[in-house]
C-alpha cells in the first residue's frame, strides 16, 4: 500500500527537514510499513515495533551516517533499515542475496558496525567515540542497548571503561521490559528536558566552581544531587560509572525523545539516556505476547500468528522432552541457559522443574562457569546453548570445565547452517573448536532417537560432553521408550556397499549421504562420534575401500575430516580422502536447503563431488 511520508524518504536527511509533527505522521506510517512488511517475510517483529519512535528520534537529532549510531543486539533494526534508503528491499529481507536480518557495514554506510550477537554495542561505539576525538572529528557516537544485553558482562566492562576515558559517548538504554504509568511518564519526561538542558548542566559547572574553595560545601553539594538524581530517576549505578545519567524517559514519547537527544548532543563527556519502551507496540496481538511475536515466520497480520499442530518434532523438542525425562529419573541434573528459554526448548522444564532451572541472562562466559561449581558439588548440569554463543564462552570452557574435567553436558543447538540469521548464527565451527579440548567428547546424532540417547550417553559420562544437532527437525526416526547409552566412541555402518567408495557422514549428513550410496554403491558409516573418534573402523574401512569421503556440516578447517585424515595419518594409512563441508567463508543468509545446495552438502552437491573425484 502507498505511504504518504514514509514513501517519499530515501535517507535521513530528507526525515530532518520535516517539522514535528510530520514526523508522528512518519512513525504512525513506519510501524504500518513494518507491520505490512515483515508479514510477508518473516523476521523479529515485536523489538522492532518497539524502536520506531527512538528510531524516527535518532535520525531527527543525529547527523547520520557522518554520526555513529551502534545497535545492539542488532535485530531492532528494520526501523532503521527502512529510514535508511532500504525500504524497497524490505521484500528480501534475510533471504539469499537480500537485505540481513542484523546491520552489516558492507550492507550501508548507515551501519556504523555489525551487530547480531548482544552486549558488544558500548564497546565499539567507545571505540569510534575515542577514534573521532583522537582524530579531531566532530562527530558523536551513539550506542543503544537493550536491557537484555545489558546483562552481558561485556556491556559492564564498557561501561567502567568509558566512564574513565571521558569520552564523548552517548548510551541509550532501551528498557522495554517495563512501562512508565502516565503521570510518572509526565515526571520522568520534564526531569528528562530539564536535566540535560543547557541551562541546568551550566548551572552544575558554575556551581563546581563557586563551591570549590570551600570542599565541604561542593562535597556535600554532590552528594545530595546524586542522592536526588538516583532516588528519583534510578541513575545512581551509571552515576559510580562516570556517566551523566538522564531518563527514565518515555521511548514511544517523540516530542519528548526529540527534546531530549537535542539536547544531550550538545553536552560532553559520557551521557547515559533511560527510554523505556514497549514490545510489539501499536499491535494489539503482539503487545500481549511479545515473546511469540518476536521471531515470527509469514503470517496474515488480519488473523495473527496461528497454532501450529502436528508435524514430526524438531531437535529442540526433543531436546526438551529428554530433559523433563531425565530429571525425573536423576534429582541431580541441573539445567542452566543463557536467555535461551524458548529456542533452546526449556519452557515445560522451567515449568515442571522451577527450582532446577537457571536462565542467567545474556552471559554465557558466567552460564559456563556457573555450570562448572554446580558440578563441583556433585550435581550434573546441562547448559541448553546455541552452538554460535557457545564460542563466547570458550574461555571458561577450556578452563573452568575441560582442566578440571567437570561432567558438563553442552547440549549444542543450532549446529550447522540455520539460515536466515545468517554468519553471525550459523554453527560452522563447533566441531573444530571442541574437538580440539582434552577430556571433551564430541557426539553429532543422525536422527531424532539418535539424538536421545546421545543426551543420556553424555549425562552418563563422568567427562565433559557435548551433544551437537542442528535447528529444525530430522528424517523422523520414532524414538525409542527406554533410554541406553551409546558405546563411547562407536560409529555404525549404515550402508555395506562395494569397495570402491566408503562415506564417513557426521551428524545431519547421514541422511544425504545414504541418498547417495544408494546410487554410487557406497558403504555409509554413521560415525556419531567426532571425538573419539572410531578409529578402528576408520583404519577398516581405508583398507577395504579405494577412496574416504568425509562429511560434515561444520567447517572443513580442523573440523571432523581433519580428525580423520589425523587417524589414517597415524596408521601410516595413504587411502585417499575427500573432505567435504562448510568452505573457509562465511556462510550468507538464507534459506538452509538452498544454502547447503550451494556449499555442495545436499544429495546432489555430495554425488557430483565424489563422482568428480573418481573420474579425475
Amino acid at each position: 500500500m502507498p505511504y504518504e511520508l514514509l514513501d517519499t524518504i530515501e535517507d535521513p536527511a530528507q526525515l530532518r527537514a520535516l517539522d514535528r509533527k510530520r514526523l508522528h505522521q512518519l512513525a504512525r506510517e513506519l510501524r504500518e510499513f513494518l507491520i505490512e512488511s515483515v508479514s510477508a517475510t518473516g523476521g523479529h517483529l515485536s523489538s522492532n515495533l518497539g524502536t520506531v519512535e527512538l528510531t524516527v528520534a535518532l535520525h531527527a537529532v543525529f547527523n547520520t551516517p557522518e554520526d555513529r549510531i551502534v545497535w545492539d543486539v542488532g535485530h531492532q533494526t528494520y526501523p532503521h533499515k527502512i529510514l535508511t534508503g532500504r525500504r524497497d528491499r524490505m521484500g528480501t529481507l534475510r533471504q539469499y542475496g537480500g537485505l540481513a536480518g542484523f546491520p552489516r557495514r558492507d550492507e550501508s554506510p548507515y551501519d556504523a558496525f555489525g551487530t547480531a550477537h548482544s552486549s558488544t554495542s558500548i564497546s565499539g561505539a567507545l571505540g569510534m567515540a575515542v577514534a573521532a576525538k583522537l582524530r579531531g572529528d566532530a562527530r558523536r557516537a551513539i550506542a543503544v542497548i537493550g536491557d537484555g544485553a545489558m546483562t552481558g558482562g561485556m556491556a559492564f566492562e564498557a561501561l567502567n571503561n568509558a566512564g574513565a576515558m571521558d569520552a564523548d559517548l552517548i548510551v541509550i538504554l532501551n528498557d522495554n521490559d517495563m512501562s512508565i504509568s502516565e503521570n510518572v511518564g509526565a515526571l520522568n519526561s520534564y526531569l528528562a528536558r530539564l536535566l540535560s538542558g543547557r541551562l541546568y548542566t551550566s548551572a552544575r559547572r558554575a556551581s563546581g566552581k563557586v563551591l570549590g574553595v570551600v570542599p565541604p560545601l561542593e562535597e556535600l553539594a554532590r552528594r545530595a544531587e546524586k542522592h536526588m538524581r538516583g532516588m528519583v530517576t534510578g541513575g545512581t549505578l551509571f552515576e559510580e560509572f562516570g556517566f551523566n545519567y538522564i531518563g527514565p524517559i518515555d521511548g514511544h514519547d517523540l516530542d519528548t525523545l526529540v527534546t531530549t537527544l537535542t539536547n544531550i548532543r550538545s553536552l560532553k563527556g559520557p551521557q547515559f539516556l533511560h527510554v523505556v519502551t514497549r514490545k510489539g507496540k501499536g499491535m494489539d496481538v503482539a503487545e500481549e505476547d511479545p515473546i511469540l511475536y518476536h521471531g515470527v515466520g509469514k503470517f496474515d497480520p488480519q488473523v495473527g500468528i496461528q497454532p501450529k499442530s502436528g508435524g514430526k518434532p524438531t531437535y529442540t523438542q526433543i531436546f526438551g522432552d529428554w530433559l523433563c525425562d531425565m530429571a525425573a529419573l536423576d534429582e541431580r541434573l541441573v539445567a542452566i541457559t543463557p536467555a535461551m528459554r524458548e529456542g533452546s526448548g526449556l519452557v515445560r522444564f522451567s515449568k515442571e522443574y522451577p527450582a532446577r532451572y537457571f536462565d542467567v541472562g545474556i552471559a554465557e562466559q558466567h552460564a559456563v562457569t556457573f555450570a562448572a561449581g554446580v558440578a563441583c558439588e556433585g550435581l550434573k548440569p546441562v547448559v541448553a546453548i546455541y552452538s554460535t554463543f557457545l564460542q563466547r564462552g570458550y574461555d571458561q570452557l577450556i578452563h573452568d570445565v575441560c582442566i578440571q574435567c567437570l561432567p558438563v553436558v553442552f547440549a549444542l543447538d543450532r549446529g550447522g547452517i540455520v539460515g536466515a540469521d545468517g554468519p553471525t548464527h550459523h554453527g560452522a565451527f563447533d566441531l573444530s573448536y571442541l574437538r580440539c579440548l582434552p577430556h571433551m567428547v564430541v557426539m553429532a546424532p543422525s536422527d531424532e532417537d539418535e539424538c536421545r540417547q546421545m543426551l543420556f550417553t553424555a549425562f552418563s559420562l563422568d567427562v565433559p560432553a557435548a551433544v551437537r544437532y542442528p535447528r529444525g527437525g530430522g528424517p523422523g526416526t520414532p524414538l525409542q521408550k527406554d533410554m541406553r547409552a551409546l558405546l563411547l566412541g562407536k560409529a555404525v555402518v549404515r550402508r555395506q556397499g562395494g569397495g570402491r567408495v566408503a562415506i564417513l557422514a557426521f551428524g545431519s549428513m547421514v541422511a544425504p549421504s545414504l541418498e547417495v550410496a544408494q546410487a554410487l554403491d557406497a558403504t555409509v558409516a554413521d560415525m556419531r562420534f567426532v571425538k573419539p573418534l572410531d578409529e578402528a573402523l576408520v583404519a577398516e574401512l581405508a583398507a577395504g575401500h579405494d577412496l574416504l569421503v568425509t562429511v560434515e556440516e561444520n567447517a572443513l578447517e580442523g573440523g571432523a575430516g581433519s580428525a580423520v585424515l589425523e587417524a589414517l595419518a597415524r596408521e601410516k594409512l595413504a587411502t585417499p580422502v575427500l573432505r567435504l563441508g562448510l568452505p573457509d567463508a562465511f556462510v550468507e543468509h538464507g534459506d538452509p536447503a538452498l544454502l547447503l545446495s550451494l556449499c555442495g552438502l545436499d544429495a546432489a552437491g555430495i554425488r557430483k563431488s565424489i563422482e568428480a573425484r573418481l573420474h579425475r
